[in-house]
């Protein structure tokens, strides 16, 4: 898989930021400050609904703070930003779907690139430069997506986001719904991006493989911000805040035994 981004990777500031949906009782994210240094790879952990996505979803300004603020490079993350901001941060949702709907994959990948005003030539020398970078170059780009497995589907999903060229690519759970094989090409493509990359994840092992930094969110709340390494042999933290390794269940649990030959449960 060939590398075809010439994109600026750009620092990230967050600083006391804090956001309530309408008519929640509760913040979902309360006074939140991190940075990430241009280029470095940061995951961000926790179990369901402690605000990974919410904060993943201000970067490029789809939601506005309700108190803090957010930088992307010098640029303020502000409704008046907005078009530059997402310029320089790419989101690649959960579903590949949402991000999948021409009628073709060359479409598909050369969707930003025209709407950022390139000549349409140029755009699909992007989009096939981004499918290249990703491992599917070896497949028809005039097929519809629909037609790909849901690995193939997640990084046509990710060459649409790396078309535009972003320096910023934040994921929303891109192990979700994978098998091993998808998981390990998936980890070895974001691994080898030299753009800042955030990912969101309950997939502690996932994010491990990716990220040499590891935050950990839950109830809104930055509650860690560590190594990877450091966060991995936390088992006591990660147990407090509802994440599990896999290999906790290959190495620590019981282990089902079949019934003892001539011997069953069934009722005769």
């Amino acid at each position: 898989m060939s590398e075809s981004t010439g994109a600026k990777a750009w620092g990230v500031e967050i600083i006391g930021l804090t956001y309530s949906y309408p008519g929640a009782a509760a913040s979902a994210l309360s006074d939140v400050t991190l940075s990430l240094a241009p280029g470095e790879h940061l995951a961000i952990v926790g179990p369901n609904g402690a605000g990974k996505s919410t904060l993943l979803l201000h970067l490029n300004g789809i939601l506005e703070p309700s108190a803090g603020s957010l930088r992307i490079g010098e640029l303020p993350v502000t409704p008046g930003n907005s078009p530059e901001i997402r310029g320089r941060v790419g989101l690649v949702f959960q579903d590949p779907d949402d991000q999948l709907f021409m009628p073709t994959l060359l479409e598909d990948a050369a969707f930003g690139p025209l709407c950022q005003g390139l000549p349409r030539q140029e755009a699909e020398a992007r989009a096939r430069r981004a499918l290249e970078s990703v491992g599917l170059g070896h497949i028809d780009a005039r097929r519809p997506a629909h037609h790909l497995s849901g690995g193939e589907k997640r990084r046509a999903a990710l060459a649409t986001v790396l078309s535009m060229d972003p320096g910023v690519l934040a994921f929303d759970e891109p192990s979700a719904e994978l098998d091993g094989r998808g998981r390990r090409v998936i980890a070895e493509i974001l691994r080898a991006r030299p753009q800042t990359v955030v990912v969101v994840t309950h997939d502690v092992e996932f994010a491990a493989a990716v990220c040499p930094r590891i935050v950990l969110l839950d109830g809104g709340r930055l509650i860690a911000d560590r190594s990877a390494d450091a966060t991995l042999n936390d088992t006591g933290l990660l147990l407090e805040h509802g994440l599990e390794l896999a290999r906790w269940l290959r190495e620590g649990a019981p282990r089902a035994t079949a019934p003892e030959s001539g011997t069953s449960d069934r009722k005769r």
